[in-house]
């Protein structure tokens, strides 16, 4: 009789030598990534070429092996220290092992009888990085899938808070409006969008020279909006923003939020990790005066995608970004309970997140966290240093956090070839694969820009960087002098 492929699929055996086969196999990639092995960090296929490939393979007979395999040898490899590309932190292997765990496990999190222990965990976790912010008791939190999900949570919160208008019950009004940087990350744009309040709600802020949010001008911008009958439910400050890594004056912006009683939100999902560092939590100075702050752990904190944090000062307001009635979410006296969690994010059956970062914590304890931070924000310095003093380079702005953004300045040609030409040199190295970098534009100029999200990147791996811009540069110069 045939075996029953269901039995099969299942096989506790199978699973075991499969298991062991991947994680040899990611070990010796690591180990590889870590001895700086020659190898493409990004090994390059056009789309098309990729698709197909992978259409042809589905029909080959192979091994879970061979797919594993050719896999990592076709994706981006995060782990090895020339990867300075997006904000995606390469994992810590203890996360990743735990991430398994979770899948494997499946428990979501609506209620707390779906994840018992998934719950309990999230919880603590949320209750360690709070300590941080010296919020005490009444603050309160949870988990999520992305910033995105994040900014999109807390701004809700904040529409919420408004008494004017109950948006769950009633709609939307056309006149809400949330003020927000020039440089803020699309999600908040895009969260304000798809809260119903259009172009109209979204109040673009100036920025300084430093990319940093005018605290001088909110003042009038506030009345301007309120003479053309807006109602500024929130205000949104950077730290840091993603574009230039640069941390708004969080600070004021906050004494400004409380004076005229606006919802304070900070994006806080690349740098509010800083935080955590001594040497470094003097930039998120503030931060604890917002009424809601996202952190990805994900980004600065070794944590594999996704998994955020949002927290609120007033735990109470977590649970008033989403107002709608589930019965069985409810104990008998109406009343959501902290522990079943679908009261309060969009996910229902959420993945239970928390338990790569509370076996982080509890293996490691803070200091991992604080390191990082410490290594990663120390190199873009030195970094931007030596850029600052080369005479054929120049920075967008000097560095808060790990991300610096550069591009070469060549004698003797336009503004729009110089912004051809660096946008040229980015092609060729994404081509070549030795190394990962990405691109901006900063007003109207093209930079390079690097995110250092490697704890094994070093100052001579980014010399190396620089050596090979400029020869590339040599190789294109014809075109342009």
């Amino acid at each position: 009789m045939q075996k029953n492929i269901l039995t099969k699929a299942y096989n506790p055996e199978t699973f075991r030598k499969e298991g062991h086969q991947l994680v040899d196999l990611l070990a010796d990639y690591l180990q590889d990534c870590m001895s700086q092995k020659e190898m493409p960090v990004l090994p390059w296929i056009d789309p098309e070429m990729q698709h197909a490939d992978w259409k042809n393979f589905l029909d080959k007979k192979s091994t879970p092996l061979e797919f594993y395999q050719k896999f990592l040898d076709q994706s981006n490899h995060l782990h090895h220290p020339n990867y300075i590309g997006h904000q995606v932190v390469p994992p810590l292997p203890i996360a990743a092992l735990t991430d398994l765990m979770a899948t494997f496990s499946n428990n979501g999190m609506a209620i707390y009888e779906m994840g018992p222990a998934a719950t309990a965990i999230e919880r603590n976790v949320i209750e360690w990085l709070l300590k941080f912010f010296g919020w005490g008791k009444n603050a309160n939190g949870l988990l999520t899938s992305g910033g995105s999900l994040g900014n999109l949570t807390g701004l809700l919160a904040a529409r919420q808070a408004v008494k004017e208008y109950d948006v769950w019950e009633s709609g939307v009004d056309g006149n809400l409006a949330v003020m927000v940087s020039a440089e803020s990350h699309y999600s908040i744009d895009r969260s304000v969008r798809i809260m119903g309040l259009g172009d109209k709600g979204i109040i673009k802020l100036p920025v300084d020279d430093q990319h940093r949010i005018k605290v001088d001008l909110l003042p009038g911008i506030l009345n301007e909006a309120k003479n053309e009958g807006k109602i500024v439910m929130a205000l949104v400050g950077n730290a840091c923003s993603t574009s230039t890594g640069i941390y708004d004056h969080n600070d004021e912006m906050a004494d400004f939020c409380t004076q005229n009683k606006i919802w304070f939100h900070i994006d806080g999902a690349h740098g509010g990790a800083a935080i955590i560092s001594e040497k470094y939590k003097y930039l998120t100075k503030g931060i604890e005066k917002a009424d809601s702050v996202v952190i990805d752990f994900h980004k600065m904190m070794l944590t594999p995608a996704l998994t955020t944090a949002v927290i609120f000062k007033n735990g109470k307001t977590s649970y008033e970004a989403f107002t709608q009635k589930a019965s069985y979410l409810l104990n008998k006296k109406g009343e959501i309970n902290w522990f079943d969690g679908a009261g309060r994010t969009i996910e229902c059956t959420k993945k239970a997140m928390g338990l790569k970062i509370y076996l982080m914590i509890k293996t490691y304890g803070t200091e991992l966290f604080s390191s990082y931070v410490d290594q990663t924000y120390d190199l873009a310095r030195e970094f931007g240093n030596i850029v600052q003093e080369s005479p054929d380079f120049e920075l967008a702005v000097a560095p808060d956090s790990n991300i610096v953004c550069f591009r070469l300045i060549p004698e003797g040609i336009t503004e729009h070839e110089t912004n051809e030409l660096n946008s040229k040199i980015r092609e060729r190295i994404k081509i070549d694969g030795i190394f990962y970098i990405v691109q901006t534009v900063i007003n109207e100029k093209v930079y390079f820009r690097i995110t250092i999200m490697n704890p094994f990147t070093t100052l001579e791996i980014l010399k190396k960087l620089l050596f090979m811009i400029r020869s590339i540069s040599v190789d294109l110069s014809n075109k342009f002098l």
